[in-house]
Formats: C-alpha cells, sequence, structure tokens
C-alpha cells in the first residue's frame, strides 16, 4: 500500500513552490485587486468593492495579468519574501494561509476542484463591486466592506 502524498500546499512552504504550484494557489477571489484605504492612527487597513481598473468584475480575474506593472505601476506582485506581511490580505487567501501553516478551505478550487465554488460561496466580491473608474478616490470610504487583518 502506497504512503499518501500529502498536497504540495500542506509539504512546502511558499519559497519552496514552482511558478505553477505558486499560481494555482490563487482562489480567483479578486479581494486583493480591491481599493484599500489605510486608517493613519492605527494602520488598519480596510478594503472597499472598488476595483482595480483591470478587474473584471464578474470573473474576479485581471483582465491584463501579464501587462498589469505597465498600466497599474503600484500593482503589488506577491512573493514568498513578503509573507510576513501577508496580514492585509484576506483571511481567506491561499498564499497567506500557506505562509501561516493552515490548510485551505474546503471550497478552494484545489481542495475541491470547482473554480467557480469560491463565487458561489461568496467569497468573492464577484458582481458586488465597482470600477475604480466610477467612483472618485473621494467617495471610496463610502464603499468600505471589511477590515482586514
Amino acid at each position: 500500500m502506497a504512503a499518501k502524498v500529502q498536497p504540495f500546499w500542506l509539504r512546502k512552504t511558499l519559497d519552496q513552490l514552482d511558478p505553477e504550484e505558486w499560481e494555482s494557489l490563487c482562489d480567483g477571489c479578486g479581494l486583493c485587486c480591491l481599493q484599500k484605504l489605510e486608517d493613519e492612527d492605527d494602520g488598519s487597513v480596510y478594503y472597499t468593492r472598488i476595483a482595480c481598473k483591470l478587474l473584471d468584475l464578474q470573473s474576479c480575474r485581471c483582465s491584463d495579468y501579464s501587462g498589469r506593472k505597465d498600466q497599474v505601476p503600484d500593482c503589488i506582485q506577491l512573493t514568498a519574501a513578503d509573507a510576513p506581511r501577508f496580514k492585509w490580505l484576506p483571511p481567506t487567501c491561499a498564499y497567506r494561509l500557506v505562509a501561516e501553516g493552515k490548510e485551505l478551505p474546503l471550497w478552494h478550487h484545489l481542495v475541491c476542484g470547482d473554480p467557480q465554488a469560491v463565487h458561489e460561496q461568496r467569497i468573492s466580491q464577484s458582481g458586488r463591486m465597482l470600477s475604480e473608474r466610477a467612483v472618485q478616490p473621494d467617495d471610496w470610504e463610502a464603499h468600505l466592506i471589511f477590515r482586514a487583518g
């Protein structure tokens, strides 16, 4: 009887992942592509429902993933080296969960096999976001949805 091999996200650290494994961790929720506001007093980060201009509001995927840095110079490229600072990512984010040594949720496509589960479980903001092109930055505070952490 062969021993059962643990999934890569349980047996590897983020810095041990190959590029394909790294990219596969993304659940497609799009939450990291929402505009965030930081409280100047305590440093808390708040998510808004205002999406980056490149985020498809239904699929929650970047419309120009490979060229995003050209169009959005401050787009954050997640790397394993950044893991200690992943607290701003939503608590459901696989990058954050793996960095913290936690299991992936049952709805994650690597666990359940269904890439639509993130939307069906309403983890993503699919259909509930606004493009940053449609909302003035001064009005973003009216669209807060949750606090990171």
